[in-house]
């Protein structure tokens, strides 16, 4: 059976990732992109679907940490015979995927067995497994349909539709055990010189890291969530992705279990303001390069998600070859919200964009006449209810989320006619703008004087957290503290946040869910920017509590069985503590 979800740790290679149990079973792999089909699959099943497995024969205690400005896993194992070393990555190398696993001997001498099932193509194809014989260390071959696979290091047998080893390492001895995926109708690579990937791989992080030294509070659960955008983003697209997995469940036994390996336009324009405030100009400039290939065409064709090189055909279907974690299924490739109308969308692209030109981004080629095109589709659908930020299922709405959003898009389209000189539709998007505030202030507040989930209701909704975040109001605006008083009273469970009460059927799913990590990290802000430090303090310990030994974070966390849920690691999660930690830094970086 799959480990609990934050018994893993991620490593990749800012093309894809690999998930390594706390035992040292890499029990989800999907080359040579995160949105590819597993290799392996036991995280959604067991060790039939897929999995490869290294530690010390009879086990032993292990003990795990990141290199510091990398994702490099080191993992001490100490045994009764000794100790050993055991270090993980994904390297940086051109155009090829690998994953390389090093034993060092520290001290003593120790057993090690590996144990390697193949299952390509989401453990729908078993395939084809031979002994490869060349110059080097010895290795398997395993072939099916598109895939092969290589795996060097260790001698290796044939058990039970498995490949079984065992070796001894003593101390000082190094053994370097090299996994490559590469297409099967590619000749077979040549055994990658280890040395220079380890130095090319932790130069590039370092590089790419340079400006996270950051002081202040939370600077290591800081610096571990700017790294974890990092390695959700495509290295060659730019695409950056929502989590590294799919159908991991939001509710244990339910069926809330999604695909989050790719690109919503959403989730990356949130990830690009929290590293454009950290600095990483470079990422904007990729990012709206992706964003310009992406959408190429009719606005009105703009989807909210797309692959990881914009890919538009994402249907979602339900694999019978899985059967999901620990339990949990259905598991889902694809995804239906593809389909939708979220009138928020456009509203965060434009936000970020804006946050990106004031930060120095100047603008290139057609970037302006890409955000005009999205404004003028804003225009254009400004009265159309939605399916909003929580994608639901049930009947669209004119939630003051998407409403606040849509305003956002047109006043950073307004200010870049005025502050920068480009051109536009002015005075159309100035009359709809002041529109839709109004309509806003008319509609969307209570007679209690609380902002309201959509128009037409008395609920309240997590993400109204975000009004003051883009400038609709300020943090203190008594309607935003009479909205947190209702969250406050009605959304949180067991010291987190909910994004809404599931029970008034508003998203079509008749299942409870579990308290979703950004909602809570939104408050901490919102604490912050209204003098109530102390709360604010408390809630940020008590959800940096919630991380793994490695600073990991996955999209919600059960509260009753005191575990994380959801797909893991998940970008909503890292970028929220960002902003989190940002406001109680009180740097200036953070709001209007």
């Amino acid at each position: 059976m799959s480990a609990a979800i934050e018994d893993y740790a991620l490593i990749s290679d800012a093309r894809t990732g690999a998930l390594v149990s706390r035992d040292g079973s890499i029990d989800w792999f999907c080359p040579p992109r995160f949105d590819a089909p597993s290799v392996f699959g036991a995280l959604l099943g067991d060790e039939d679907h897929g999995h490869w497995r290294l530690a010390p024969v009879g086990g032993g205690q292990a003990q795990r940490r990141y290199e510091s400005e990398d994702f490099t896993l080191v993992t001490l194992w100490t045994t009764d015979s000794g100790v050993v070393e055991i270090t993980e990555l994904m390297p940086i190398d051109g155009p090829h995927t690998h994953i390389i696993r090093r034993v060092r001997g520290i001290s003593g001498s120790v057993e090690l067995e590996t144990i390697v099932r193949f299952r390509f193509d989401y453990a729908a194809a078993l395939p084809w497994v031979r002994q490869h014989r060349d110059a080097g260390p010895p290795a398997i071959a395993a072939i099916a349909g598109p895939d092969a696979m290589l795996l060097r290091g260790v001698t290796l047998t044939a058990r039970d539709n498995s490949h079984v080893g065992t070796f001894t390492v003593a101390e000082g001895e190094v053994r370097d055990l090299v996994l490559t995926w590469y297409p099967s109708f590619e000749p077979h690579p040549e055994m990658p010189e280890v040395d220079a990937l380890l130095r090319r791989t932790r130069t590039w992080w370092q590089r790419w890291s340079t400006d996270l030294h950051r002081e202040g509070p939370y600077r290591d659960e800081v610096k571990r969530s700017l790294l974890v955008l990092r390695a959700l983003t495509h290295r060659d697209t730019g695409g950056i992705v929502a989590a590294a997995t799919t159908s991991l469940p939001e509710q244990f036994g339910g069926t809330r279990n999604w695909d989050y390996r790719y690109v919503w336009l959403r989730d990356a324009s949130l990830t690009l303001m929290s590293l454009i405030r950290h600095h990483h100009l470079t990422a904007a400039r990729h990012w709206r390069s992706w964003l310009l290939r992406a959408i190429a065409g009719d606005p009105a064709d703009v989807q909210i998600m797309y692959g990881i090189a914009g890919e538009r055909y994402l249907p979602e279907r339900e694999l019978t070859t899985l059967p999901g974690y620990q339990g949990s299924g259905p598991v889902r490739v694809g995804n239906g919200a593809v389909d939708q109308f979220q009138a928020d969308v456009i509203g965060e692209v434009i936000v970020a964009l804006d946050d990106a030109r004031r930060a120095g981004l100047a603008e290139e080629g057609s970037s302006w006449s890409l955000q005009r095109a999205l404004i003028g589709r804003v225009v254009e659908t400004v009265d159309r209810p939605d399916q909003g930020l929580w994608e639901i299922r049930g009947e669209p709405q004119r939630f003051t989320h998407s409403r606040a959003m849509i305003w956002a898009a047109l006043d950073r389209g307004v200010r870049a006619m005025h502050e920068f000189g480009l051109d536009g539709d002015l005075e159309i998007w100035e009359r709809l703008r002041d529109e839709v505030r109004a309509e806003i202030d008319a509609q969307g507040v209570s007679v209690g004087g609380h902002f309201t989930q959509y128009f037409g209701t008395d609920e309240v909704d997590a993400s109204l957290l975000v009004l003051p975040q883009i400038g609709f109001c300020a943090a203190d605006d008594p309607r935003m503290l009479a909205t947190v008083a209702r969250i406050e009273a009605d959304l949180m469970r067991d010291g987190f946040l909910m994004r809404y009460r599931a029970a008034t059927g508003v998203d079509g799913i008749d299942e409870p869910e579990n308290p979703f990590l950004a909602c809570s990290f939104w408050l901490v802000e919102q604490y912050a920017r209204t003098g109530r430090r102390d709360d604010a303090v408390q809630l940020m310990d008590r959800l940096c509590a919630l991380t793994n030994d490695l600073g990991l974070l996955s999209e919600e966390y059960d509260v009753d069985a005191g575990r994380q849920a959801g797909n893991v690691p998940q970008a909503f999660s890292h970028l929220a503590l960002v902003r989190a930690a940002d406001a109680l830094a009180d740097d200036g970086t953070i709001g209007e």
